[in-house]
């Protein structure tokens, strides 16, 4: 048999088409027999597509295209624009894009989850809020690791918005337990409006701050945006205009 036709027979096996394969010496030579694999591939990878994207939960977000690089004072395109060949997630790497708010850090970190999940890997997108909130009411210790491992078996797992809200010292021991769980292993997105060394203030007292922040930035990127908040641009722009359409009316 052929290479052609061996890998033919390989993609059905892959396939698990047992019933094809239970007469591949009849079907083998059929005009339509790779037409068939190639619709069965297509039609599953879609579905895991689909699948992986419910999973993902990453919401609804503007394209990179969108971004409008002009407006951070200090922002490198380069290493923004590199997180998008995934090459981080191949070595476990981390990632972590601080800065204020509204610089677009959400918006960046959804785009990489969402190229992630186009190219066949597993993604999980939460706040801080969400995923420590979630942790922390369980209250089993069986349903506290189901959860840890529902959330360490990920490719990539994006948590947004470390810094928005101050947590405990019980909330700040599952953050690490995860982060130590992924580590070197999974690759772990964060977004955060605060330096490493403020982090003391959204973990207060808790003992783990400073082993949390060096498993986290250990092989990890570290992306800084500066400037004033893209979203109040965009709020002042849009009042801007409704103020001339009001003038307008009254002349």
């Amino acid at each position: 048999m052929s290479p052609k036709k061996n890998s033919l027979q390989q993609r059905a096996v892959d396939l698990r088409l047992h019933g094809i394969l239970e007469h591949w010496s009849q079907v083998s030579q059929a005009d339509w027999l790779a037409d068939i694999i190639a619709w069965e591939e297509q039609a599953r990878a879609q579905r895991s597509l689909e699948r992986r994207i419910r999973a993902g939960r990453i919401g609804r977000f503007k394209a990179m295209a969108d971004f409008d690089w002009s407006w951070p004072t200090k922002c490198d395109r380069g290493a923004v624009e590199s997180l998008m060949t995934l090459e981080f997630i191949k070595g476990g790497a981390n990632v972590v894009l601080r800065g204020p708010n509204g610089v677009g850090k959400s918006m960046l970190a959804r785009n990489v989850a969402h190229q992630a999940l186009v190219q066949g890997h597993t993604v999980r997108f939460t706040t801080a809020g969400e995923l420590l909130g979630d942790l922390a009411a369980l209250d089993s210790d069986a349903a506290l690791r189901r959860r840890l491992h529902h959330y360490a078996s990920p490719d990539l797992l994006v948590i947004d918005e470390i810094g928005y809200l101050s947590y405990s010292n019980r909330h700040a021991d599952l953050l690490f337990e995860l982060v130590s769980r992924r580590y070197e292993s999974k690759s772990t997105m964060v977004t955060t409006n605060k330096a490493f060394a403020d982090w003391n203030t959204v973990f207060p007292n808790a003992a783990c701050v400073v082993s949390l922040i060096d498993r986290l930035v250990h092989h990890s990127e570290v992306i800084p945006i500066e400037g004033e908040s893209y979203r109040l641009k965009e709020a002042l722009e849009r009042a801007e205009q409704a103020e001339s359409k009001r003038k307008k009316v009254k002349s």
